[in-house]
């Protein structure tokens, strides 16, 4: 799996900290979240939180749940 990256955050002076992956906003945090969010990245690696925290975070697994025969039929 690929490691994360282009990712950072911008905080802003009423709390709120905003997302950015590759120059486009992806996520806006306030309140306890953003409280949450700061406490992540200070102690884990920063674009992987990142990333989980807005939803572009690939498990792993895409691939192979491609093949699988539950995938291959159609829709019923």
């Amino acid at each position: 799996m690929p490691r994360p990256d282009g990712f950072s955050y911008r905080r802003f002076g009423d709390g709120r900290i905003e997302i950015v992956h590759r120059g486009r906003a992806a996520a806006t945090l306030r309140g306890d979240r953003a409280e949450k969010f700061l406490a992540a990245v200070e102690s884990g690696d920063a674009q992987l939180v990142m990333a989980r925290w807005t939803g572009s975070y690939k498990f792993g697994n895409e691939r192979a749940a491609r093949s699988h025969p539950r995938h291959q039929g159609g829709r019923r």
